[in-house]
């Protein structure tokens, strides 16, 4: 029998595996796929060319999971971009940002919005630096029933209004305004040119099936602002290998503190008897028992499909049941025989803002009409596409000369109207993203050797991403912190003892960070501390 048996070999399985095998448990991870990391994974999809096949980028990756784990020792090397973003734009002009090129850039569109990008990040990264301490921490939790819990919650709730309270009451403005304003309008309160709006309004729009002027998408757009690369704030960069150079690195980290990872070992439902979690059985028929038992996936994959529907309170699966999974997002990546050249920063050999996130949407309207679209038609007839072509930063991607890109697309609707498949529509969806690029780049669409595609409903299907959903739930003001997945389940326990939850949809949320492993094996550790959860053999 073992301590912990880990669903989803995700990144955030294996970093929650890591923790509780440092801690001397004795831990397996049950894998469904071939490969671990979930999305979070590099293989090659056409002869020669690798690349990250779905989360495709660095930043969020928490520097304490790095120094915990000693990923560095375990192979993870991290690079930054030379700059941020590339903006292209439809008149041929361009916007670079990031590298020491923002203020220049902005300033020939605005003098007024140059003069300003120092007290929006001044004021933005104040708030960011208060909010990112939380990531690594649990939640206040709303109890019932239980005089002493809810004391230890009310505390954590105080310490926590201590912190926004040291912001000062005109930041406390600005983070309600961040969590529950549009980031179209917040962008709007600060600038006024549309290519800085644009710019910084993508991240609103990241794995997010809205308008940039819907209500909470600022806490999106703030969500993206947490990252550090190599000590730098709020810099985004490329792991060399792919991003499967990180997973790879942390269930390297796992492996060598003694933890278990099985492969091709999907697991078919989770034991419960008496009313608990005793284990699971796979889907070859094997049960393994274990004390604890922890998902690394989708709460709705867990309650739904592996969970009995009568070990479950009724009101608790019915939420569960609406748990909003909707990113948006269509997912690409190219084989190239060559680099894009852009019409607005022409040429084919390696230059900064090739390196960067290559942004196709010149202005926060293109970017609404696209949502709209989408919710009319299934897809935006003038997607959002960010290209990141991520050879020019690790040549050990492609062949020589060649290069391999990433294309993350907005929007597309998470089901079609009408009763229509993904399966019938993709290869459409697939021309019309590499059509926009070519609009900017003319030489892209002749260049693409092989693509490989990822509609939302591949996305589910390959890894189990629910609706395509990124970050395993919608980051709304109603599905984020303390409602995470849901209000008294923030602490990462579910309702069955001995369930608990470790993936993307428990705070703080998607992205390649790790957090959620982290925060969900420090309770983990903490109930067995207690004797909530007996040892094997004890």
């Amino acid at each position: 029998m073992h301590d912990v048996v880990i669903i989803g070999g995700g990144h955030n399985g294996l970093t929650c595996a890591a923790y509780l095998a440092r801690a001397g448990l004795k831990v397996v991870v049950l894998e469904r796929r071939p490969v671990v990391g979930g999305a979070a994974v590099t293989e090659e999809f056409h002869p020669g060319f690798r690349n990250s096949l779905a989360a495709y980028t660095v930043s969020l990756l928490n520097p304490k999971v790095i120094r915990d784990l000693d990923l560095a020792g375990h192979g993870l090397r991290i690079v930054e971009r030379e700059i941020s973003n590339f903006l292209p734009l439809e008149d041929g002009r361009c916007l670079e940002v990031g590298g020491g090129r923002t203020r220049e850039g902005v300033a020939k569109f605005s003098e007024r919005d140059a003069a300003r990008l120092d007290a929006y990040h001044a004021r933005l990264d104040a708030i960011a630096d208060v909010l990112r301490a939380l990531v690594l921490e649990t939640p206040p939790n709303v109890v019932e029933g239980r005089p002493l819990a809810a004391l230890a919650e009310l505390v954590k709730a105080g310490a926590l209004a201590n912190r926004m309270r040291r912001l000062g009451l005109d930041l406390q403005r600005d983070l309600l305004d961040l969590f529950t304003a549009s980031a179209g309008d917040y962008l709007d309160g600060w600038f006024e040119s549309a290519p800085i709006k644009a710019a910084y309004g993508f991240d609103g729009i990241v794995g997010n099936y809205a308008s940039p002027y819907a209500a909470g998408s600022a806490y999106v757009l703030l969500h993206h602002c947490f990252g550090e690369v190599n000590g730098k704030k709020g810099v985004w960069g490329h792991a060399i290998g792919g991003m499967g150079a990180i997973s790879e690195a942390i269930a390297r980290s796992a492996r060598a503190r003694g933890a278990e990872i099985r492969l091709g070992a999907a697991v078919r439902e989770v034991i419960v008897e008496r009313g608990r979690a005793v284990g699971v059985v796979t889907a070859a028929g094997e049960a393994i028992r274990a004390a604890a038992v922890v998902s690394n996936l989708n709460p709705k994959l867990l309650y739904l499909d592996l969970v009995d529907a009568g070990a479950l309170p009724a009101g608790f699966r019915e939420r569960i049941a609406r748990w909003r999974c909707a990113s948006g997002t269509f997912r690409m990546n190219v084989a190239l025989s060559e680099l894009p050249d852009f019409t607005c920063l022409p040429g084919r050999e390696r230059a900064r803002h090739h390196t960067a996130g290559i942004i196709i949407a010149p202005s926060l309207a293109y970017m609404e009409q696209a949502f709209f679209d989408a919710r009319t038609h299934g897809w935006s007839r003038r997607p959002v596409v960010e290209l990141v072509i991520s050879s020019t930063l690790d040549d050990s991607l492609a062949p020589p000369g060649r290069h391999v890109a990433s294309l993350f697309c907005q929007h597309v609707a998470p089901v079609l109207p009408g009763g229509a498949s993904w399966d019938d529509h993709r290869e459409t969806v697939a021309d019309l993203m590499i059509a926009t690029v070519d609009n900017y780049a003319p030489n892209f669409a002749r260049s693409v050797l092989a693509r490989q595609i990822f509609s939302p409903l591949d996305l589910e299907r390959t890894f189990g991403l629910v609706g395509g959903d990124i970050f395993h739930g919608a980051l709304d003001t109603g599905q984020i912190f303390s409602a995470r997945p849901m209000l008294g389940h923030a602490d990462y326990r579910g309702p069955l003892p001995g369930l608990y939850m470790c993936g993307a949809g428990t705070h703080p949320g998607g992205g390649v960070t790790g957090a959620p492993g982290h925060n969900a094996a420090r309770e983990i550790v903490a109930d067995f501390r207690r004797r909530r959860l007996r040892r094997a053999g004890s």
